[in-house]
């Protein structure tokens, strides 16, 4: 399976402030409120959001993702890596030559689950995917377009891993542990994911 995340948000939509007020909480201190201040707090938010949602397989704030198989996972439903899923755009299968075989969406609909969201066909299977071929699904996921819409847990479990990161920056290796305080908070959050089409790479 390959999965190409193709929005990125905007540092508009990061908890920039909440951060620096954590920091403060933490500290004692005021952190200066300038660009290349917020800049660095976004990076630390981007990390902490990147491991958080690797690990939970949740989506915080809402973007775009292309996920590409060699095969279906299972011909009666294919689960998407990440959720929650908000839309699939399109479902196709790139032929061996370059062209593409769209799906029709009266073909397959979605099962939305917060842990699974499952591609399943509306009658019989998916369709065959021949030798070569690829099936490329475009999906939207996330809780929320802004941070106000991110569960709470999840949500302080950022700022805690981000200050963390913060704190530790001269540390390279600090981003290989997580804390136990984020580690109780995202536990709820995890599922086992088997995603990937049989011949996968």
């Amino acid at each position: 399976m390959i999965l190409v995340e193709e929005t990125t948000p905007l540092d508009t939509a990061l908890p920039v402030a909440e951060l620096r007020a954590h920091l403060r909480l933490g500290s004692g201190f005021e952190l200066p409120a300038n660009v290349e201040e917020d800049k660095a707090l976004a990076g630390f938010l981007r990390a902490a959001m990147a491991t958080i949602e690797g690990r939970t397989g949740k989506v915080l704030i809402s973007r775009r993702y292309r996920m590409v198989l060699d095969d279906w996972r299972d011909s009666q439903g294919q689960a998407l890596p990440m959720a929650p899923v908000s839309a699939v755009e399109d479902v196709g299968i790139e032929m061996p030559d370059g062209t593409m075989r769209d799906v029709p969406a009266d073909n397959w609909r979605v099962v939305e689950d917060v842990q699974r969201p499952i591609i399943r066909p509306r009658l019989g299977s998916l369709p065959h995917v021949p030798e070569g071929a690829r099936v490329i699904i475009r999906f939207t996921a996330g809780f929320a377009k802004n941070w106000s819409g991110v569960p709470a847990d999840l949500g302080q479990a950022v700022l805690m891993l981000a200050a963390r990161y913060y704190e530790d920056r001269s540390d390279d290796g600090a981003r290989n542990v997580l804390p136990m305080g984020v580690s109780a908070l995202i536990e709820r959050w995890r599922a086992v994911r088997v995603l990937a089409g049989r011949g996968a790479r």
